[in-house]
């Protein structure tokens, strides 16, 4: 995958709950996005409804050859016609692309959907209406599929 990137930006984040290791989090994290040592997660700590500790483990992705990485990963999963038969639902009106990827299989490097780490990307497109953005999207899932 050399081609355009049809994104502004790529952000993953995900939450560490106190029964968690936030090590182990940030590994699955680590696990979409190229080592380089630039790259360094953001970490917010927050609390939740019970008064337990919430840290939430985030970063942006603007270059593209970071985010040709992450759409690189995105080959690993199975259910890709399912995500791109949902692109309606997962692109907002603000041109914005949502995903959930399962963090336990990202701590063992795989990338599968499910809960646990969130992406968002901003999708290019011109007009900036919803109807580009999923076109551009459908466009890029496809090509990861050949």
């Amino acid at each position: 995958m050399a081609g355009a990137v049809p994104f502004h930006y790529v952000d993953l984040r995900a939450f560490c709950y106190a029964t968690e290791d936030e090590k182990r989090v940030g590994d699955a994290l680590r696990t979409l996005f190229p080592d380089d040592d630039e790259l360094e997660l953001d970490r917010t700590e927050t609390e939740g409804f019970h008064g337990d500790r919430i840290l939430v483990l985030s970063i942006r992705l603007d270059r593209a050859d970071e985010m040709r990485y992450v759409l690189s990963k995105l080959t690993d999963l199975d259910d890709v016609e399912t995500v791109i038969g949902e692109l309606d639902d997962r692109v907002d009106d603000d041109c914005t692309f949502f995903l959930t990827l399962d963090k336990q299989a990202a701590f063992r490097g795989e990338v599968e959907h499910g809960d646990g780490i969130t992406m968002r990307a901003k999708v290019e497109a011109y007009p900036a209406e919803k109807e580009s953005a999923v076109e551009n999207v459908r466009e890029t899932l496809a090509e990861l599929r050949e």
